[in-house]
């Protein structure tokens, strides 16, 4: 380290003792502040590792790093007041801090101060933030072991890895009750994630000046405009080899080693160290995940013995077997499917992709539906469940929303000057005014939201006109080039217009994606949401409308509108009075629609996972090569950390959205393709091994948060389990064919040794070719009528082209099996969810249990206390204490 600069000296210390901070109004609470006591506290410089955690006298640990560089060209002398400001509030208020010199930086450019709360700041703010700590080891004899637990000896982690630490019964911190606590080592009573969330919580709070007549606080505006350029908490040490220090916890190290490498991929997940690691909110997200994971595997299951179902009896399907029988199929002339360049066809030139269609278009399609409507709700109510247990096991029982979450964003202070008083603690509290400049923002934001909407719209009718134009195109290329002739029978015009349009979809949802990220932010400022928890709901829930639109719009038209309303020959409908509707396959348009799913979900997921994985990697390997000196130089540990990319204060929310999107994949359109769970099983197992690799070696370490649960995203998987039993049951009824073969089967069919022979004939309608205004092809021969798919009169008949009786048969049954199976469904789906309770009785008497302990030992403690405070006063006034807290202390069990 070198001599002073000007901008300030190289480390501090608090040298204010008592001191607080200015401002508490508007900054710390007076609550917060007048506990707050400073003790100075002297050290020596000396030599240590780079790779070090500690501060240059190797015993105070860096709990914190704030980053800036010094450039006077841009705001220089404003920014650097700032930073003198801010640095004064922070050692006023207790914290310690101590300044790297910018020559000793990697880039010959960045300061890094580094912050260190010592034991009065810890204890303090422990107490602020309600913080549980250990007060007496946990004796609660654990559950009953699984007699199958041998089984599952090769998918468990070592147990030190698994429990890091023993579980402990807690309390609220309190300072005056400091002996109660289970405190070995100051140093280490406080994690590094809780140290690291009470130094965030002062700096999200500290001011640091005044400018417009406003106060100024918090380090998310400071970085904001440039004062600084990062802020975080260090990682432990490296990841790929154990610190030589025996101060640092490695759990890095092990995180990396146990957790994130991909050979690992059948392991559990160590829930318990990646929490202590990262806290509470992303260990909740990886159990989430684990969990889906987990329940995946047992719908893949199903899926696949479906699709194996639909794989043997394909070659017995009577209805691929007609279509590709040259007898049949190759004797029934097809109507033209466009007015200009398209030929009669044979229905034989769909015998491969008949076949193919019956591997998803069959009897299992129907269980299939039906299983995964109860699935979703027993994934639902057994997570609630796995919930509860990880609230008690995490201390997350009596949990309220962080104070740093309800906190009023900086954005919002800055915009309300409106005061108004609290009824509840009598302060005055910013308001927002509701101004006509207000109004017209919100009007702009809705706007800008529909008109988005309407784009995605718009691009969905883009492709479906794309679809129309170029089915001629693909069918007059294919029977002119010779070289495809040979696949002509495996590629056919349908297909090819539908995997090329399902491309091109694919790609417009990418990049509308793309812009809409940042619109919906843009939208979301606007707004000027009150409290972080706000912002992060409203912005949720507009991600998640427009990524249901822009991801499932293409979907819901394959399954429910194309080929419902194309009219029949000589009298079509079309699109704009230009393009004509399109049809299905004869074979229906279950195979399409599974083709679309194919394409959207699984190029969602290799792009994702390339978005996750190699984009992280290749940044921080460019920042590397960038440094000014050459990369087997040895750099200190917050450097090695800044030069990570940041997680971000949305980085879970598009981790949840990316799966939630996946989850209404696998549900709302599970019917037409029964691998879609195992495609994404084997996308989670990678998934699960990506985001831990990422977090553990891409990002710099993420503050510790507090969550109980997974929030809105909990009622958005609600909203879609619901949904899916209505779409599935319409995918099955409308999409599918099975409801017109069920009822030739049981009311049309003539032969009862081979009952669904005939059907091919009996679903195609007459034509005759004479009736078209302007005929729209060559001739295949010398034939006046074609054939076309739909249930109408013949021409020769007195309701000529008319809906045939058996054309509202099959329409009644479709309506009717679409009430029956949602009833069915939804009748198990709530008798499911009642039958389930949401907290196991096990995880309720332990909580009891430990409520009740845990105020046996508040009130022992206070009782031995009393005692001691009581030793000089005469008995009668002891007995009489003594009997009152004893009192107080049964009261409480008895209300426990």
């Amino acid at each position: 380290m070198k001599g002073e600069e000007s901008n300030g000296p190289l480390y501090k210390t608090n040298s204010t003792a008592g001191s607080e901070l200015p401002g508490s109004s508007e900054g710390l609470s007076s609550t917060e502040t007048t506990l707050l006591i400073s003790d100075h506290q002297g050290f020596d410089k000396r030599q240590q590792s780079k790779d070090s955690i500690f501060f240059c006298d190797g015993v105070r640990r860096i709990d914190y790093v704030l980053s800036y560089v010094d450039d006077p060209k841009q705001d220089g002398d404003k920014k650097t007041e700032r930073r003198k400001e801010f640095e004064n509030n922070l050692l006023k208020s207790g914290l310690e801090l101590e300044t790297e010199d910018k020559k000793d930086s990697e880039d010959g450019r960045t300061y890094f101060v580094k912050i260190h709360a010592p034991w009065e700041v810890l204890t303090t703010y422990a107490e602020v933030l309600n913080i549980k700590m250990p007060i007496r080891e946990n004796d609660i004899p654990s559950a009953m072991e699984n007699p199958f637990e041998c089984m599952f000896g090769p998918f468990r982690l070592p147990k030190e890895v698994m429990n890091p630490e023993p579980d402990y019964f807690t309390a609220p911190f309190s300072k005056q009750r400091q002996e109660l606590f289970f405190i070995e080592d100051e140093n280490t009573f406080f994690s590094p994630s809780v140290r690291n969330r009470i130094v965030y919580y002062i700096l999200s709070r500290c001011p640091y000046g005044t400018e417009e007549g406003k106060k100024k606080f918090g380090i998310k505006r400071l970085l904001s405009n440039g004062t600084y350029t990062a802020a975080y908490p260090l990682h432990d040490g490296q990841y790929w080899k154990k610190s030589k220090d025996q101060n640092c916890g490695n759990e890095r190290y092990t995180l990396y080693t146990q957790w994130a490498r991909f050979l690992r991929f059948y392991k559990e997940q160590p829930l318990d160290l990646i929490r202590r690691y990262y806290g509470e909110r992303i260990g909740i997200y990886f159990a989430w995940l684990g969990f889906y994971t987990e329940m995946l595997f047992f719908a893949a299951v199903v899926g696949l013995i479906c699709f194996i179902y639909g794989l043997i009896t394909m070659t017995g399907n009577m209805s691929s077997i007609e279509i590709c029988d040259e007898s049949i199929g190759g004797e029934i002339i097809m109507c033209p499917l466009c007015d200009k360049n398209c030929e009669y066809w044979k229905l034989n030139s769909t015998c491969e992709s008949s076949r193919y269609s019956h591997l998803f278009d069959n009897v299992a399609t129907l269980f299939f539906a039906i299983f995964m409507g109860i699935w979703v709700t027993l994934f639902l109510e057994l997570w609630k469940r796995r919930q509860a247990r990880l609230e008690y096991e995490w201390d997350l029982v009596d949990f309220e929303e962080e104070q740093q979450q309800l906190q009023l964003r900086p954005e919002y202070e800055a915009k309300c000057t409106q005061k108004k008083k609290n009824p509840v603690t009598q302060e005055l509290e910013l308001e927002r005014k509701w101004t006509l400049d207000f109004y017209g923002k919100l009007f702009l934001c809705w706007m800008a939201i529909l008109f988005w909407i309407s784009l995605i719209i718009a691009s969905m009718i883009a492709v479906i006109v794309y679809r129309l134009s170029v089915y001629a195109a693909f069918a007059s290329l294919m029977e002119d080039t010779e070289t495809l002739q040979p696949i002509s029978s495996l590629l056919t015009p349908q297909l090819a217009t539908s995997v090329t349009a399902s491309c091109l979809n694919f790609v417009i949802i990418m990049i509308l994606n793309f812009l809409y990220e940042r619109i919906a932010i843009w939208i979301t400022d606007m707004e000027i949401p009150r409290t972080h928890l706000e912002y992060e709901n409203r912005l949720t829930m507009k991600m998640f409308l427009f990524q249901f639109v822009n991801y499932y719009s293409s979907c819901f038209y394959v399954a429910f509108f194309k080929g419902k309303f194309v009219g029949y020959p000589g009298a079509y409908t079309y699109m704009f009075n230009k393009w004509r509707n399109e049809e299905c396959d004869p074979a229906g348009c279950l195979i399409e629609l599974t083709t679309q799913l194919t394409i959207i979900m699984a190029g969602k997921q290799i792009w994702g996972n390339i978005q996750e994985a190699i984009l992280p990697w290749v940044w921080n390997w460019w920042r590397r090569r960038r440094a000014r000196t050459n990369s087997e130089k040895l750099y200190s540990r917050w450097e090695q950390d800044h030069a990570l990319q940041s997680f971000g204060a949305l980085g879970l929310f598009y981790e949840y959205l990316e799966m939630v999107i996946q989850f209404g994949f696998i549900t709302l359109f599970v019917a037409s393709f029964p691998l879609a769970p195992l495609l994404a099983l084997m996308n989670n197992i990678l998934e699960i091994r990506v985001d831990s690799w990422k977090l553990t070696t891409q990002y710099r370490r993420p503050v510790a948060a507090k969550a109980h649960s997974i929030g809105v995203w909990q009622e958005i998987l609600n909203g879609m389990a619901v949904l899916s039993v209505v779409t599935n049951a319409f995918i099955v009824a409308f999409t599918s064919d099975m409801i017109p073969r069920l009822v030739y089967y049981y009311a049309y069919s003539t032969d009862h040794n081979s009952p669904m022979s005939g059907y091919i004939n009996n679903s195609l309608s007459v034509f005759k070719i004479s009736d078209f205004p302007v005929e729209p092809g060559a001739s295949l021969g010398t034939f006046t009528t074609c054939r076309y798919r739909d249930y109408r009169y013949p021409p020769d008949h007195e309701k000529k082209y008319l809906h045939t009786m058996q054309f509202w048969h099959i329409l009644a049954a479709k309506m009717a099996f679409i009430i029956i199976m949602e009833h069915i469904v939804f009748i198990v789906k709530f008798f499911v969810a009642w039958m389930i309770p949401d907290v196991p009785s096990e995880v309720k008497a332990r909580i009891k249990r430990e409520k009740f302990l845990t105020i046996q030992i508040l009130h022992e403690y206070e009782l031995n206390k009393l005692k001691e405070n009581l030793c000089n006063r005469t008995d009668y006034q002891v007995e009489k204490e003594v009997i009152a807290t004893e009192g107080k202390r049964e009261l409480a069990q008895v209300m426990a």
